[in-house]
């Protein structure tokens, strides 16, 4: 059963404003047959790591925001605290790295708040119906007690996950401290010591000490790695690997699971931007030339599908030259765009296990607005 999934292009050619064209995809989409009357609506959305300028303006927020006002709901955004090192690890510094990003109540027209609360702790155990990884999900708070849940996703190239969709702004976006440890516990990483060149960046990345220097050369601290795969991401030299060659597929699995926690048993809507989509997450302190040209804007009420819209989309895609990806092939890197951005991930995984669990349909029907 293939489920819709709602698009349009950015030409404006003066007719509308991308902000008019947005809201018009949204509604079109049927976001107004939600019932927002006194309905607490959380909107999930990434806020940007400090430094990083590839996440979503927050004028695309205001356009879901006053949509949502307009059928009579009370809007907030929301994310949670990360578990590595960087601007978005304590609500605190949280708040900080929005409010400089834009999203502030006067930019938005509503009010954040950090999901998982101060130190991301404040959590709720979901159980998961037919999860086979993740038998109950550790879920921010303040997401569980809304009404009904919003994913506005800035899709990109990620670098375990193979792309960052509707599917991880939930799943991995909405699961608090102990929940992303769930997520990542599949694997923890090693290091080569043939390749390490001992420069630090892991151990500058890593909020939990566990790469330590011995011997001229880093290694992993076992006992206190999280498995977040953080070092992984940031080594210059590729010295850094998972032990489990299937973590990447497995986290992708418990993704879908934790997604699944967060959308049952209410009404949601999914969002996605394919614009200046950037090699790496927004949840890194810098960005990168996007990999590919910007595609367009995607709604649905089915995240799965969404997500694969949004990769086939992107994958039908050139090259942006002297990108990253655009390197790869020089490199003669095969696959399609997504997986030779990173070639050790697998991000049909996200969509195969979303369907196999109930999140959502692995077939689309594209309707352009």
């Amino acid at each position: 059963m293939a489920s819709k999934v709602y698009f349009t292009d950015f030409c404006t050619g003066g007719r509308e404003t991308l902000p008019k064209k947005l809201a018009r995809l949204i509604m079109t989409a049927g976001f107004d047959q939600i019932d927002f009357e006194n309905k607490y609506a959380a909107i999930k959305i990434h806020f940007g790591e400090m430094g990083n300028l590839a996440f979503l303006r927050p004028n695309y927020a205001r356009v879901v925001v006053d949509l949502v006002k307009d059928l009579g709901g009370k809007a907030f955004l929301t994310d949670a605290n990360t578990m590595y090192v960087g601007s978005r690890k304590n609500a605190l510094d949280h708040l900080d790295t929005a409010y400089q990003n834009g999203f502030s109540p006067f930019s938005t027209g509503c009010h954040v708040i950090i999901a998982d609360g101060l130190k991301g702790t404040d959590d709720v155990a979901v159980p998961v119906e037919g999860a086979e990884y993740c038998k109950e999900a550790y879920i921010g708070r303040a997401v569980m007690d809304a009404d009904i849940v919003i994913s506005l996703n800035h899709f990109k190239g990620h670098e375990e996950a193979g792309f960052g969709g509707a599917i991880k702004n939930l799943g991995m976006g909405c699961g608090s401290n102990r929940g992303k440890r769930d997520m990542h516990s599949c694997g923890k990483p090693s290091v080569d010591p043939e390749k390490c060149v001992a420069c630090g960046e892991c151990a500058r990345n890593c909020a939990h000490e566990g790469p330590q220097l011995k011997g001229g050369k880093m290694y992993i601290n076992q006992i206190n790695c999280m498995g977040c795969g953080r070092c992984i991401d940031v080594c210059p030299t590729g010295a850094i690997y998972h032990n489990d060659h299937l973590a990447a597929e497995i986290l992708n699995c418990k993704m879908a699971e934790y997604a699944k926690a967060v959308v049952s048993g209410r009404p949601h809507f999914h969002i996605s931007l394919v614009c200046d989509v950037s090699p790496y997450c927004d949840c890194h302190a810098d960005n990168d030339l996007p990999i590919i040209p910007d595609v367009g804007m995607f709604a649905s009420f089915d995240p799965v599908a969404l997500d694969l819209a949004c990769a086939d989309a992107a994958n039908a895609q050139p090259c942006i030259p002297g990108s990253k990806l655009d390197l790869a092939r020089k490199d003669g890197t095969e696959g399609d765009n997504l997986t030779a951005d990173f070639p050790h991930t697998n991000w049909r995984k996200q969509i195969t296990h979303g369907k196999k669990i109930g999140l959502g349909e692995d077939a689309y029907e594209l309707v352009k607005v």
